[in-house]
């Protein structure tokens, strides 16, 4: 806790040096820096209070029920000039640790070059969430209670990134991340996940912490860097997208031989090669993507490495009748050469017993009244093959920089499926939040 509260004592000392050197307008320079350069700085954020509690436990009585913590916040630092600017974005909650960063990097202008580094979360692809081309940043699936935008969930990397831009329509991009970091998922409590639940009965340590510990010096090494490019240009009325990137798988391949013996996990490496579109059709605004992952399992029977697989997204928005918009995505994988994959119970293949196709449909609903202050949405996020679901409908009023909020989030369907499993973690949450 020391140090993080000696971080953002250092971050205010420098704010406040850098005011009195740049003048912020209060000397003769006029807010200009060295070199006559003017330098902006903003600072901005946002501080929450919110009760959250479990349907379920309602049911068990007063002594089981929890609200969970009531305060949250953002802060938001950023400087700059024409040539350069920083961004440190922070993290606010009343835990062991209260400060985290979320995002803190740098970013040079030479002309139509950028060049930034740092922590980073950036978005590649067309898609409006869980596309398959948007693979730079991991996702923290450790307390699903937040999926209203699926940029809380990434998990910022350490990375350099470079983008030019050709002409006024077209941008080529490339990125480096030196480390590698999987999916992210509870370790304890109602959120830890079923299918390690039922690995840790092979495995001493639980599973969850193997997965979590021994890894951390052996991500870090060069071995598991990543990197990728990205060019996007567009023609006529259609905006288009070509990416390769090579990386690590983020859900951990699974095996072993004989039983019982130890199990064995690695983050397989792949290349993707991915095209995406996006363009107005009849009043609809259509998003697509697909991509090739191709791993070191070109034939298939590798039992502790993933299949290659085809991905593929599409989706649409538009305003219906009496002002609905509707929001619709369907994205789905299908694995390659399913008949290799080994049934043997004395031989675990890490896909046996998985469907060849995994397929999940994104649909939101949302109407604004009273001069757009208040928004009525339902959104549901629905599995076909694990037959479960997540249902969130929230309504939310709006004025100014003050928003209040009350939402729900439904958990439904097999109890084996993703969603299904959390059935007893379905929640209500009331919110104030106020920007600034």
């Amino acid at each position: 806790m020391k140090k993080y509260l000696l971080m953002l004592i250092s971050i205010m000392v420098i704010t406040a040096i850098h005011a009195q050197d740049f003048g912020f307008g209060f000397d003769d320079d006029n807010g200009s820096g060295a070199g006559g350069k003017p330098v902006s700085v903003d600072i901005s954020g946002e501080v929450s209070a919110a009760y959250l509690g479990f349907v379920h436990d309602f049911y068990k009585g007063a002594d089981h029920t929890r609200l969970g913590d009531v305060f949250s916040g953002k802060l938001n630092f950023s400087a700059g000039t024409s040539f350069a600017d920083g961004v440190i974005n922070l993290k606010l909650q009343p835990t062991e640790q209260p400060l985290s960063i979320d995002e803190a990097y740098i970013r040079l202008f030479f002309g139509d070059l950028e060049i930034e580094g740092g922590l980073r979360k950036l978005t590649w692809g067309k898609a409006d969430s869980f596309g398959p081309l948007d693979i730079i940043n991991p996702l923290d699936y450790s307390e699903l209670t937040d999926f209203s935008d699926t940029m809380n969930l990434k998990i910022a990397r350490p990375l350099i990134h470079a983008s030019y831009r050709i002409g006024s329509f077209s941008k080529i991009e490339a990125v480096f991340v030196p480390a590698f970091e999987p999916l992210r998922y509870a370790t304890e409590g109602r959120w830890v996940p079923v299918q390690m639940k039922q690995l840790s009965q092979f495995q001493s340590p639980p599973v969850y912490a193997v997965l979590h510990q021994p890894y951390k010096k052996t991500l870090s090494t060069i071995e598991y860097a990543q990197a990728g490019a990205r060019f996007t240009t567009t023609i006529g009325p259609a905006d288009l997208g070509f990416q390769y990137y090579y990386g690590r798988l983020t859900r951990p391949a699974v095996a072993f031989a004989g039983f019982p013996t130890n199990l064995l996990f690695d983050y397989n490496p792949y290349h993707q090669i991915g095209v995406d579109w996006a363009q107005v059709l009849f009043g609809f605004n259509v998003r697509a993507e697909l991509a090739a992952n191709i791993t070191n399992d070109v034939k298939g029977d590798d039992i502790s490495v993933y299949n290659p697989a085809l991905l593929w997204s599409f989706g649409f928005d538009r305003d219906l009748i009496w002002g609905i918009n509707l929001n619709l995505q369907c994205n789905e994988s299908i694995r390659l050469m399913n008949s290799k994959i080994s049934n043997n119970p004395l031989v675990f293949d890490t896909e046996a017993g998985t469907d060849m196709t995994s397929t999940q449909i994104i649909a939101a609903f949302s109407k604004k009244f009273l001069q757009d202050k208040l928004e009525a949405r339902v959104a549901i996020l629905w599995g076909i093959e694990e037959r479960d679901f997540l249902l969130l409908p929230s309504l939310t009023w709006t004025r100014d920089t003050t928003t209040v909020e009350l939402s729900a989030g439904i958990f439904g369907g097999d109890e084996a499926g993703q969603f299904g499993q959390y059935w007893n973690n379905s929640f209500v949450k009331v919110a104030l939040k106020y920007s600034f």
